[in-house]
């Protein structure tokens, strides 16, 4: 039998994991030596500690709030990973003692497989909700979808607008928006980015990275004025596709 693999998610908090479950379900079904765990981490300076206690690690995952902050750990970074300046992969290479780190993002992967299908030639401009990790993997996917985007957050800074600067106009205009950040997320479900829902038409495209619950209020929000609507789980799988191409590569 093939030498035993780790493989985990890192991050915090850390709840329901798709993850998890997928991988564990490929290792059952398809035979394979290996087995995929949540490492809740309260600090990204106990990443090296985490490694050296599980010396049979392979390969992370890294979701919230740990994208960006990972990146100083890596002994090498794949170009679209440097671009963007988020990690969600991390392939471990081992000779002898030595182990490196190379990082890799998929969410640029997932995110553009994902909403490709939904898009339209009206679809030119687009909001994103949030301004983290995955909200720059989504901005470098929009750019290179041939689509314009505007961060918003809570706080001003340069090329960030707020939630206070969408006015009818800029909704009118940007008619993709996409939420990346944690609000709705169970078990907080009844919870959603502050945006005037009441300025969505049957012409806007809303998208949510969250995927539990299945719909999110941002989602049923943005339905009832007519939006097409799309959660994150096909982006989560199409990604997770990627990470085992990404660790299993020779």
């Amino acid at each position: 039998m093939s030498q035993f693999k780790l493989y985990g998610l890192i991050g915090f908090p850390l709840g329901h994991s798709f993850s998890q479950q997928y991988f564990n379900t490929k290792f059952e079904s398809e035979n394979i030596n290996a087995e995929y765990r949540n490492f809740e981490l309260p600090d990204i300076g106990d990443l090296m500690e985490l490694i050296s206690e599980y010396p049979f690690l392979s390969g992370l995952n890294v979701t919230i709030p740990y994208k960006e902050s990972v990146i100083p750990y890596m002994d090498a970074m794949d170009p679209v990973a440097r671009e963007v300046g988020a990690v969600n992969v991390i392939k471990f290479s081992r000779k002898g003692s030595d182990l490196r780190f190379t990082g890799y993002n998929t969410d640029v992967i997932g995110f553009t497989d994902s909403i490709r299908p939904l898009l339209t030639r009206d679809h030119l401009r687009a909001l994103v909700l949030g301004s983290g990790g995955a909200s720059k993997a989504v901005v470098y996917s929009l750019w290179q979808l041939g689509i314009e985007p505007v961060v918003v957050s809570r706080t001003p800074r340069d090329g960030v607008i707020t939630y206070g600067d969408l006015t009818p106009e800029v909704m009118a205009s940007h008619t993709v928006i996409v939420n990346t950040t944690p609000l709705g997320m169970y078990p907080e479900i009844d919870r959603c980015p502050d945006i005037p829902y009441d300025l969505l038409t049957t012409e806007h495209l809303c998208y949510d990275l969250l995927y539990n619950p299945d719909e999110t209020l941002f989602m049923r929000r943005a339905a009832r004025y007519g939006a097409r609507t799309k959660n994150g789980l096909e982006m989560l799988m199409l990604q997770a596709f990627a990470s085992w191409d990404i660790w299993n590569a020779r």
